[in-house]
């Protein structure tokens, strides 16, 4: 009977998704901006809701923290995008696997500090500097950094949305770098490490095109991690549970090798 109500329990909360409140401040903060892929839908079954399962990379830990909606810190838990991008479900991301792959890997980050801002759906027009988002990532950005920590890094994985038309995707190269270029400026960080990511899907013809846009961006500390060939949901344009968190894995290799 214990052991039947524990499950309950536990079932519950992981499903509830409870907030933590921390006394802590992180120290490293990282940004994570772009669409439905970098929101997290691992896990996310065909009826739109999350399954729930959390897997051991991206469990909770109490140096990693993250930045929620109201903009206090809280101990980060899956889904990292839970209250940020309302309009669509959220499962696992590459967030959580992310942020204990380099905790473990480099201390001296102290408290690592998470800021999701990315939104399911949106095309790299919707991100430029005036818009929505832009101004939402900003804003973001700098109330994480009012506690003392520094922004150590953003990781954007977006453009799915590019691929539906030639002149999208023709236009995508420009767009992606003047979005990095702006955000650098408006945050007075001009060498930023930027962590992007080269579509491992998309949702029109000319998902080659935008793929070789981003693999082909050559700006000072912008990396890029290739997504092709990670394994994909039913929908063939999100990323399975496991492949967010190889994904998350990818993305702290390359920080750490700019970093």
């Amino acid at each position: 009977m214990l052991a039947m109500l524990t499950l309950l329990f536990l079932t519950l909360l992981a499903h509830a998704q409870l907030v933590l409140p921390t006394t802590l401040q992180p120290n490293s903060i990282f940004l994570l901006a772009g669409q439905s892929n970098m929101s997290g839908r691992g896990g996310i079954a065909m009826n739109n809701t999350w399954d729930g399962f959390v897997p051991p990379e991206c469990r909770p830990n109490r140096n990693i923290l993250r930045l929620t909606a109201a903009l206090a810190w809280v101990t980060a838990t899956e889904p990292l995008h839970k209250d940020i991008n309302v309009y669509g479900a959220d499962g696992v991301g590459p967030g959580m696997s992310f942020a204990n792959s380099v905790l473990v890997r480099d201390s001296r980050l102290g408290v690592v500090g998470l800021v999701p801002c990315a939104v399911g759906g949106t095309a790299i027009g919707q991100w430029g500097r005036g818009s929505i988002l832009y101004g939402q990532l900003v804003r973001r950005a700098s109330a994480a950094v009012r506690g003392g920590g520094k922004i150590k890094g953003m990781l954007w994985y977006q453009g799915e949305s590019d691929t539906g038309s030639l002149e999208a995707a023709e236009l995508y190269k420009g767009r992606l770098e003047k979005f990095f270029v702006d955000v650098r400026s408006d945050l007075k960080l001009p060498l930023l490490p930027i962590i992007q990511v080269a579509l491992a899907s998309g949702l029109g013809p000319y998902t080659e095109k935008v793929r070789e846009a981003q693999l082909g961006l050559k700006l000072t500390n912008v990396e890029c991690v290739d997504a092709k060939g990670l394994q994909l949901e039913p929908d063939y344009v999100h990323l399975t549970t496991q492949a967010e968190v190889q994904l998350g894995k990818m993305l702290a290799d390359s920080f750490l090798h700019i970093y």
